[in-house]
């Protein structure tokens, strides 16, 4: 699947706007959210961490963060999905991660829009598959912070052409802050 959400009547042509993430407060009246929503079209975004950047003092610079929760080595986000067919018939198929408001630990990190991925606890991810909109609504909540583990990765992440394990290896010297934990 395409990560950015293509919705049905784009005619599969990408918004031009960013669709990667859809906040949970527009599920029921975003244009590309609330069919897919109302559809049950919600998927499991699989993963074993991901980065956030806090705006360090200067206002300028950005220092990356990895996040992982202690108590599961891989996990899922909410997502949503959507299928959309382009006039030759080629259908493109995408989805876009859930969004809530952040919890303390994450509004330090992600200090700029104070936003958090919807991460779903283990025992609420077949309500989010498949329960009714009352069940999946009710399993996007804020992870645990003393269930998260939060350190300063290089400045490399920033770069695609970078793919190796020292990008998820903690900073010894981090400039401007220390890391965080739940």
């Amino acid at each position: 699947m395409r990560f950015g959400l293509v919705p049905f009547f784009a005619h599969g042509e990408a918004p031009k706007y960013s669709t990667v993430n859809a906040k949970v407060e527009n599920l029921l009246t975003g244009a590309c959210w609330r069919g897919p929503w109302g559809r049950g079209q919600r998927c499991l975004v699989l993963t074993s961490g991901f980065f956030e950047w806090t705006v360090l003092p200067d206002g300028k610079t950005k220092q990356p963060y990895l996040i992982r929760p202690i108590d599961q080595e891989s996990f899922a986000f909410a997502g949503l999905w959507d299928a959309s067919t382009a006039a030759d018939g080629a259908v493109t198929r995408s989805f876009a991660i859930i969004t809530l408001p952040a919890s303390p630990l994450m509004a330090q990190i992600h200090n700029a829009k104070q936003r958090e991925p919807a991460m779903l606890a283990r025992e609420d991810c077949g309500a989010w598959l498949a329960g009714s909109l009352d069940a999946a609504r009710a399993a996007i909540k804020p992870y645990p912070d003393e269930l998260l583990l939060a350190y300063p990765v290089s400045q490399r992440v920033n770069s695609p052409k970078n793919n190796d394990v020292t990008l998820i290896e903690a900073l010894q010297n981090p400039p401007g802050e220390a890391g965080f934990s739940g």
